[in-house]
């Protein structure tokens, strides 16, 4: 299959801008980690017009995906989660170019998942997870049970992803397989969860009530990247002070998870005047 496909990839490792080129086989008759395609090429690259070029291809009844991807998007996703596949496509693929070992490096960095780039990514998944969550407490209340269970299988993913992240490893795309081995607790609420013969109402009541307790055990250690950058200063933050750049990867989840940390007491309201009669601002600052 390779020889297909030598000519189209061996003219962008000629070029300077090529860093490295990767492929994985598709190993299943149903693939999600090729997108179904039999073969997949990631191509990266540097100095290029185009962020992310995909093409297509088919040969002898194989299908193909070449990905062309600039090192700056690439670094994006893998901060970020922004497309988790290509992560395993960098771990799990064969190198077949690789200019002044930057694939083998790069396979590296992903195997040893450096705590800054941990911390971030816990954030990420803690901000969807608190949102998630919420907005199946809230749905509950309000009588809404089927929204409120989707609410609680979007939280356990998240919160599964989370699990995954605390102990090192970049989440896959199977990620419930990754948690069966490694976080066995989190894996048997997903499990209780979906396999329960509860009416749904009470299914809901007894996992938001379970969830709670897990997600306020793990609360200050997975917001820490938030309140790292907290600590830069001893004054209140105003919470357009705290939409910066540092947290632009969780900032829609931001006030969701500023909202949970003040209830558990992580993080304190400051309240400052203004210049009408009885309004304050709302600042925030961890609590001592």
């Amino acid at each position: 299959m390779e020889n297909f496909l030598r000519p189209i990839y061996q003219e962008r490792a000629s070029n300077q801008n090529t860093m490295g080129i990767t492929m994985i086989e598709k190993t299943t008759q149903n693939s999600s980690l090729t997108d179904n395609f039999d073969i997949i090429i990631l191509i990266i690259v540097t100095d290029v017009d185009e962020d992310w070029q995909v093409k297509h291809y088919e040969f002898e009844g194989k299908t193909a995906a070449l990905h062309i991807v600039s090192e700056d998007i690439l670094m994006s996703w893998i901060d970020t989660s922004g497309y988790r596949t290509a992560v395993e496509w960098i771990i799990e693929g064969q190198i077949i170019f690789d200019r002044n070992e930057y694939m083998n490096h790069l396979k590296t960095q992903l195997r040893e998942f450096p705590n800054t780039k941990r911390d971030l990514r816990k954030a990420i998944e803690f901000g969807k997870l608190i949102k998630n969550y919420s907005g199946a407490r809230n749905l509950y209340e309000m009588g809404d049970f089927k929204d409120a269970h989707s609410e609680i299988m979007d939280s356990l993913l998240h919160l599964a992803r989370l699990a995954v992240i605390e102990k090192g490893y970049y989440p896959e795309v199977t990620v419930w397989s990754q948690v069966k081995k490694i976080d066995l607790e989190v894996y048997k609420l997903y499990e209780e969860f979906i396999e329960s013969n509860e009416e749904i109402s009470k299914k809901v009541e007894l996992m938001i009530l379970a969830m709670e307790y897990v997600i306020s055990l793990r609360a200050r250690v997975s917001a820490n990247h938030l309140l790292t950058i907290m600590q830069a200063k001893d004054s209140a933050w105003s919470f357009a002070e705290l939409t910066n750049e540092d947290t632009r990867p969780y900032m829609l989840d931001l006030a969701a998870m500023i909202s949970y940390l003040t209830d558990k007491e992580i993080i304190e309201i400051v309240l400052e005047p203004t210049k009408g009669i009885d309004v304050y601002q709302r600042k925030y600052k961890i609590k001592q």
